[in-house]
């Protein structure tokens, strides 16, 4: 094998593991996330003061979805080979959540600026698994593996 075609696959390879190991990393962070709002409620969230029961309990609730998306990532990134279209979507709706904080950024302004950190990496990350995903997709292929089914 020349130095080049090496060299290529070695990258390729340290790619595939930068993918496995940033999904499984996003997994555990949502999962994380997720119980932390379950147990604390509103007061997991900066800034929320008194904002009551109902806001409580939609804290709640979705802090159980985020445990479930966490879930998502973590399936994805123990997967061989790491199936890129579904850390796509996954991706896909993180960014749609830093969207949906934009919005509230211009109908209602700036809020407590841990929330303009989330998203900054709302928006930045996804791109990132993107690229990433559609670069382990080359290697698969490269190296004849092909895809294997998603639904196990």
């Amino acid at each position: 094998m020349s130095t080049k075609v090496g060299s290529v696959a070695l990258g390729r390879n340290l790619m595939s593991g930068l993918l496995k190991g940033l999904t499984m990393a996003m997994g555990v962070a949502c999962v994380a996330i997720g119980f932390l709002h379950m147990a604390l409620g509103i007061d997991s969230v900066p800034d929320m003061g008194s904002s009551g029961v109902t806001a409580d309990s939609q804290s709640r609730f979705f802090g159980a979805i985020f445990v479930g998306y966490g879930l998502a990532w973590i399936w994805a990134a123990r997967r061989s080979p790491i199936p890129s279209v579904v850390v796509r979507w996954l991706a896909a709706v993180f960014m749609l959540g830093g969207v949906g904080r934009l919005i509230s950024l211009a109908v209602y302004g700036v809020p407590h600026w841990f929330q303009i950190v989330l998203t900054v990496l709302e928006l930045a990350l996804p791109p990132v698994f993107f690229w990433l995903s559609a670069e382990d997709e080359k290697r698969l292929v490269s190296v004849g593996g092909g895809r294997t089914r998603v639904a196990d």
